[in-house]
């Protein structure tokens, strides 16, 4: 089927128009968004001239009073900020804090750290495990002594 030379001039006009359309639409949403966004964002600039401010920040790991508590484990450094966790973590046996601060701290996994002290996966695992019970339970015991203090 020949469609004819009107027809055809007629669909190219129709596209025209309906492109028209679709670029206008785009167009007022874009317009639409940049005002939205100007609506509700602040200029640095504008922020700046008002008051003075640091646009940064600076962590403060070690700033407080205490002084953080270092394990060496498999010749590294553990840094350990905070006080009764790091008490907690010296009441514990030497193996199993090493596998806790080997696992949580430094990232190493089980196969990694059963390697290291010539222990399969599964047995360090369960090291693993009884070490975080019995650091719960100094933990606790910590805890409830830290109350009993405030009390007083």
């Amino acid at each position: 089927m020949r469609y004819s030379e009107q027809f055809m001039e007629h669909i190219e006009y129709a596209f025209h128009a309906f492109c028209k359309i679709v670029l206008r639409h785009e167009a007022m949403n874009a317009w639409r968004d940049l005002k939205r966004k100007e609506s509700r964002e602040i200029s640095l600039d504008y922020l700046m001239s008002e008051r003075y401010f640091e646009p940064s920040a600076m962590d403060s790991y070690f700033e407080k009073q205490d002084k953080p508590t270092v394990f060496i484990v498999s010749g590294m450094e553990v840094i350990v900020d905070d006080e009764r966790l790091a008490t907690s973590l010296s009441k514990l046996p030497e193996l199993r804090r090493e596998v806790l601060l080997l696992y949580y701290f430094v990232g190493y996994r089980d196969e990694a750290i059963g390697r290291q002290y010539g222990r399969c996966r599964s047995t360090i695992n369960h090291r693993r495990n009884v070490a975080l019970k019995q650091l719960r339970k100094e933990w606790e015991k910590l805890k409830h002594e830290e109350q009993k203090v405030d009390t007083f």
